[in-house]
């Protein structure tokens, strides 16, 4: 007696991401293939080609749903740019796998759509936070420009675990005293 495998995943496209998720978390974005998320996902190896078409598809809507996610943190800060960026630093520890992805624009499909629309909604999110510090007007890009520059550094150097001992153990506590200088 035979048996086949029917296509009956339930949400492949999710599992997928999910997959390619843990799969980047193991080796990194550059090592991910197709033909290994399909075999985490238990379906054929031309499934993840159907719903994103080849890697660069895959990796644009992990991108996508990253940028999303980091927007949906930033909008829960309230405008308040120090838990802004404790947010966002949050969001790279969190979810260090889309975060990765997201700034290796070589990746992906940078020009996608819906790509740039999650990147603008993250990035507005961000200057919100900058256009509400209290004081006399403010060049409001530059501004955007530098206290994303300290966020993504400080994420960045976390993850990489440069950092001294001295920061600490807790991302959210170590952030929130770097980021305080802005306002010192």
């Amino acid at each position: 007696m035979t048996t086949t495998r029917g296509y009956h995943h339930g949400d492949l496209r999710r599992a997928l991401l999910e997959a390619a998720v843990q799969a980047i978390g193991e080796s990194g974005p550059a090592a991910l293939s197709l033909r290994d998320l399909a075999r985490r996902a238990g379906v054929s190896h031309a499934a993840p080609a159907h719903h994103f078409g080849d890697k660069a598809g895959l990796l644009t809507a992990l991108a996508v749903e990253g940028f999303d996610l980091l927007g949906a943190a930033l909008d829960r800060a309230g405008g308040d740019l120090l838990e802004a960026g404790v947010a966002y630093v949050h969001f790279a520890v969190g979810h260090r796998a889309h975060f990765e992805v997201m700034f290796s624009p070589d990746l992906y499909r940078a020009d996608d759509p819906a790509l740039v629309a999650a990147r603008t909604r993250a990035g507005a999110a961000l200057r919100g936070g900058v256009a509400a510090l209290p004081g006399p007007p403010r060049e409001p890009d530059r501004d955007a420009l530098a206290a994303w520059s300290i966020v993504h550094g400080f994420a960045t150097l976390w993850l990489a675990g440069a950092l001294p001992p001295s920061v600490g153990a807790d991302p959210d506590t170590a952030a929130r005293t770097v980021i305080r200088r802005l306002f010192e």
